[in-house]
């Protein structure tokens, strides 16, 4: 009779955080805005799920404080729910720019950098459902992959802000996209904040 081990709690919660992240992130990224209400429904639906990804981080924190033992260490199991719930929140944030700021409609640099964004969500998801297993060493080419795609939103930036600046002539819309661009890939250095979480639990457990 086969014996299963139960999985653990941290796993679980950690597993259910990032399912949480990788479905904002698609959402974030395949919602397609057209007018002001649509930009409203997007703000309020992202809300949902920063509202749900806090729920878990919570949990995640009073499960620490009452566990004497945990299977990773007490401070990475920390970090890396925050560093996860802070690239949540960038996506909310973001899009509540868009409400308030009326932006209906994702140009080719925005539609860039939430691909992007999406393709890290992935990798996060697939890393943390082999970080409690013999595996372990098979987490690093995710974060590898993390860091690529963080790398490729340094290049978005560069190349919305030269485009951005040397043919917006309104100086108001200069400053809204300025500021999304911005905070998109502030979510990307984010997302490597988790991959460099990652590689450090690798080599503290391998």
């Amino acid at each position: 009779m086969a014996i299963y081990r139960k999985k653990d709690k941290f796993a679980i919660l950690l597993e259910k955080i990032a399912a949480n992240l990788k479905e904002s992130a698609e959402y974030f990224c395949n919602y397609k805005l057209g007018n002001k209400d649509d930009t409203h429904i997007f703000a309020e639906k992202m809300k949902e799920y920063e509202n749900l990804g806090d729920s878990l981080v919570h949990e995640m924190i009073t499960e620490l404080n009452n566990s004497f033992i945990t299977p990773i260490e007490r401070e990475d199991l920390w970090d890396l729910s925050m560093i996860m719930d802070d690239v949540l929140d960038g996506m909310e944030h973001t899009a509540g720019l868009f409400e308030m700021y009326r932006i209906v409609q994702a140009d080719e640099y925005v539609v860039a950098f939430v691909e992007a964004i999406l393709q890290c969500a992935i990798e996060i998801e697939k890393a943390i459902g082999i970080l409690f297993s013999k595996k372990l060493p098979e987490v690093r080419p995710h974060a590898i992959k993390i860091k690529d795609y963080e790398s490729k939103c340094d290049d978005i930036l560069r190349e919305a802000m030269t485009n951005l600046f040397a043919k917006e002539k309104d100086p108001i819309q200069l400053i809204k996209y300025k500021e999304i661009y911005e905070h998109m890939e502030q979510i990307a250095d984010d997302c490597q904040g988790v991959a460099n979480t990652l590689e450090s639990i690798v080599m503290k457990n391998a």
